[in-house]
């Protein structure tokens, strides 16, 4: 892990494992994310909804802007020593420095509970980008001292739950129609990982 100052209040945190990086958002990212989230299966499972389950419109480069920007305090206040709550991770092609994905603290509880969320963009899916941005940022939510990590997955999504339970994350039930869209009640499936059982805790081989 690597931590600079990008400047006098927000810290910027990079996370690698050789293959992947996880570094904050920056508003030259814009087009990037505004792109990913005219994806269907983005809109579907990580862009807003409203109480019927019908998708947002698409961001705008502004919009995403905006987003990064609320990304941006978050890490200050992450700097000033408040939880990581709202803080959001780039996910980059460690080689390359392309972007792929995005990976976020949703929130943090005051019992010390992260709970977090991804996405990969079309283009770099299949790659195992998304299990290898799981593990690191499980492992950094450990280090600053969580208890508990766990991310919620629809039912549908099996993809997305399959990079759960790669990343070493335990299915602990699921919540019967928990979820809504298009007008659709929707199962959600609840993943976990303790620090002490973690089978991913130690720290990777270089690659």
């Amino acid at each position: 892990m690597e931590v600079r100052e990008a400047d006098a209040d927000i810290p910027v945190v990079s996370l690698s494992d050789g293959v992947v990086t996880l570094r904050p958002w920056s508003r030259d990212d814009a087009g990037f994310m505004a792109e990913a989230f005219a994806d269907p299966s983005i809109r579907r499972y990580n862009a807003a909804h409203d109480r019927l389950g019908r998708p947002a419109p698409p961001l705008s480069i502004e919009d995403a802007e905006a987003i990064i920007d609320e990304f941006a305090s978050s890490w200050r206040a992450f700097g000033a020593a408040e939880p990581p709550s709202g803080v959001a991770f780039a996910i980059t092609d460690a080689a390359s420095d392309g972007l792929v994905g995005c990976c976020g603290i949703d929130d943090w509880s005051q019992a010390d509970v992260a709970q977090f969320g991804y996405w990969i963009g079309p283009s770099a899916r299949g790659r195992g980008y998304a299990t290898r941005a799981v593990v690191l940022l499980t492992r950094w939510l450990f280090e600053l001292g969580a208890a508990r990590a766990f991310l919620t997955v629809e039912a549908d999504n099996e993809a997305s739950a399959a990079v759960a339970r790669r990343a070493g994350f335990v299915h602990e039930g699921t919540m019967r129609a928990h979820s809504v869209w298009q007008g659709e009640r929707i199962d959600v499936m609840w993943f976990a990982a303790l620090p002490l059982e973690w089978t991913m805790r130690a720290p990777a081989e270089p690659t």
